[in-house]
């Protein structure tokens, strides 16, 4: 039998998340679908003996990048290349299935970027193959922070270079286990307006202008998979014209 192991953290309310992304929910009880079936035309008295009514939800907030989700090429920019930017309901699922690799970068400090040649430096120590097709699953050990008010403050990032290069060697989709697949957003912008540079803010996420990829954020027990051997599923909810997608995210495993 496979094992798998599940790469998405919780879709729950979280007062610790920045304001724009907190999920709310609200949770039904069972009881309160009676007067429903009832308005539907089933008498009480002939409700299932037991029987009160069904349980219920109801997603009042998830902006689509809350939780662990997959990065269409539309939320980079509007095309690629000059061609139309695909949404997430376009991303072709063959995309989202296949071989996982995973990078160790958990000795990277808070806003040092990841560079080509740490990737390179990587796969040199571990002797792992990267080939065409692959699901590169970036491991920073920021999924610790998962939950908690400094969660978008802190971790490195993909750097421009590193997240093209990965690109030209046939890497369509790739994850990580932070908050962004960026440097964090507040110290971007900081070092933009500090250097007076535009090329600063939102590097890698804006290689997608000019080269077709998608990305995962907030990914989550990347630390429990080996460096390669096992598969990655990562199928998005089908959200017509979104620029993202929440995805229950695992590594699925031969024994």
């Amino acid at each position: 039998m496979p094992r798998i192991i599940d790469l998405s953290k919780p879709i729950q309310f979280n007062a610790q998340d920045p304001w724009f992304m907190r999920v709310k929910i609200k949770h039904k009880a069972h009881r309160s679908a009676r007067w429903l079936i009832r308005f539907l035309g089933l008498p009480f008295r002939l409700f299932p003996p037991g029987f009160s009514g069904w349980a219920d939800d109801t997603i009042s907030h998830m902006g689509v990048h809350a939780t662990t989700h997959i990065d269409a090429p539309w939320h980079y920019f509007p095309t690629v290349a000059g061609q139309p930017a695909k949404t997430i309901d376009q991303v072709p699922l063959e995309w989202c299935y296949g071989d996982g690799l995973k990078l160790d970068m958990t000795h990277k400090a808070d806003f040092d970027p990841i560079t080509v040649d740490d990737l390179k430096a990587e796969l040199a120590r571990t002797k792992a193959v990267l080939t065409p097709g692959m699901i590169v699953l970036i491991q920073t050990g920021r999924d610790r922070f998962n939950g908690t008010k400094t969660f978008a403050e802190v971790g490195t990032g993909m750097s421009k270079e590193a997240t093209e290069w990965l690109i030209d060697q046939g890497i369509k989709v790739m994850g990580i286990d932070q908050w962004g697949w960026d440097l964090p957003l507040r110290y971007m912008i900081g070092q933009a307006k500090k250097t007076n540079n535009p090329e600063l803010f939102w590097e890698g996420h804006l290689v997608g202008r000019e080269k077709e990829y998608c990305h995962i954020e907030q990914l989550v027990n990347l630390g429990a998979l080996p460096v390669s051997g096992f598969k990655v599923c990562v199928f998005p909810l089908k959200i017509v014209g979104a620029s993202a997608a929440p995805a229950r995210v695992v590594a699925i495993l031969e024994d």
